[in-house]
């Protein structure tokens, strides 16, 4: 039998070993969330309300025990993790409170004696999930879709698989039936046949531009339906009326927010020529006075990242950027210490072609920009085959969204990071994805938008 072994990114030391489960044990459990699909899909909106507020009160109440289990497994700093799960709670409670308006039948006027559309569920949804947020993004997912009277399986990262089942058990602690919400630790060999499944109808992946390639493919070949969020390499621009204390504040805790590990992340900022150089020297003192340390202490701003592979990845584009011609400002170096940490690293004066301009930089590395003028910064922003967010920071709300609504991205916001909202679609174009999770438009990514016509 073969297992899973999750390790503390900030010691290296072991946290806890799972059991892998077989190919024929996974069918087994695909083939129950179906069983359990036929009831579900029956249940009306106030009782899968009702289990859903259930599930936001025992996030609540293990709020300590599953931020201390996140921070363990992938390095989250503590205060951001309980912050992680507290949203997990509000999404429930907003599903709950609004999923019967979101998918309400639409009346259309047409010459029948009555025509709508319904939205009905369609079965049971594979979630590949990643590690950098290993609560939420599973309940981003999850929520929806079991309010739309779906089930969920769920495939997670291999590090962060205390995280997975601990949500398996919140959702049996709620009083959800056996097998609406299950987790597969199983190795990711078996993922292709997790999707050819018959009874796997959808499936939806946060994750790499290569996983999502990968499933998408797979899924194209079984005719199911994929939703992707994928990279990002967000870019921010920085408008020379900006107040540079509170862009240069956003720009550190943009970076640095989860270690850096974000795909919504503030990864370029393109600065104003006018600016650049003040911007420049702020943002790296800020940057330098950052605490890099413990993800359990306090007052700690960032911690490690989440394995020391992923950091030494890191690292070689941080040095292939700076052999390309890009400036070190800051960090750089693998310091002399046990665990998975990599410093607050700036790399300025980049260009199209480079490493730090061209790819998404997954740490606590920030690529700076000079922009001739608005229109070069726009050029710059969307000179990218990522397209998940962006930001403007100006002090001009009109000229912030004239320029946002110029860039090539999903999401863009204005003095603002970007952050999923569940009142709002999420999702990316280009290579950082297709299909949109939350609000209406995600809600009824997996559903059937079936046509009524009664003459």
């Amino acid at each position: 039998m073969s297992t899973t072994i999750t390790i503390n990114p900030a010691n290296g030391e072991k946290v806890a070993e799972y059991e892998r489960i077989t190919a024929d044990e996974a069918t087994n459990k695909i083939t129950l969330a179906n069983k359990v699909f036929k009831e579900w899909k029956h249940f009306s909106f106030e009782k899968r309300a009702k289990l859903m507020h259930k599930l936001a009160d025992v996030l609540d109440e293990y709020k300590e025990t599953y931020a201390q289990l996140a921070t363990k497994e992938m390095g989250k700093i503590i205060g951001q993790s309980r912050k992680e799960i507290e949203k997990c709670a509000w999404i429930c409670r907003y599903y709950a409170d609004n999923a019967s308006k979101l998918l309400a039948n639409e009346t259309v006027e047409t010459e029948a004696t009555k025509s709508y559309v319904t939205f009905q569920p369609i079965g049971v949804v594979l979630a590949v999930m990643p590690w950098n947020f290993p609560f939420y993004q599973v309940i981003r997912f999850a929520v929806p879709a079991l309010m739309a009277g779906n089930v969920g399986v769920l495939k997670h990262a291999s590090n962060v698989q205390g995280c997975a089942f601990a949500l398996e058990g919140a959702f049996t602690k709620a009083g959800f039936p056996k097998g609406a919400f299950t987790n597969l630790n199983v190795s990711a060999k078996y993922v292709k046949n997790i999707i050819e499944n018959d009874h796997i109808v959808a499936v939806t992946l946060t994750g790499s531009e290569p996983a999502g390639r990968s499933v998408a493919s797979i899924a194209g070949q079984n005719l199911k339906k994929t939703v992707m969020e994928l990279g990002g390499s967000d870019a921010y621009v920085i408008l020379d009326d900006a107040d540079l204390e509170e862009a240069t504040e956003l720009a550190t805790f943009g970076r640095l927010q989860n270690n850096g590990q974000t795909c919504i992340a503030a990864k370029r900022f393109v600065v104003l020529d006018a600016i650049y150089d003040d911007f420049l020297e702020l943002f790296t003192k800020k940057m330098k006075t950052a605490k890099m340390g413990a993800p359990t202490d306090e007052d700690t701003y960032y911690g490690p990242m989440a394995r020391a592979d992923l950091r030494d990845e890191l690292h070689e584009q941080v040095e292939k950027t700076i052999a390309q011609g890009g400036r070190l400002v800051l960090g750089g170096v693998v310091p002399d210490r046990k665990g998975a940490y990599y410093p607050a690293t700036i790399l300025a004066d980049l260009k199209p072609g480079m490493e730090g301009f061209d790819e998404e930089l997954f740490g606590p590395v920030a690529s700076v920009i000079k922009a001739k003028n608005e229109n070069h910064a726009i050029e710059l922003v969307n000179n990218s085959n990522f397209g998940l967010g962006s930001g403007v920071i100006t002090g001009d709300k009109n000229r912030g969204e004239k320029v946002a609504l110029q860039l090539e991205a999903g999401n863009s916001f204005v003095n603002k990071l970007v952050a999923s909202d569940p009142r709002l679609p999420f999702g990316g174009i280009k290579n950082s994805g297709y299909g949109r999770e939350l609000s209406s438009y995600g809600i009824r990514e997996f559903v059937n938008t079936k046509s009524i016509w009664i003459d």
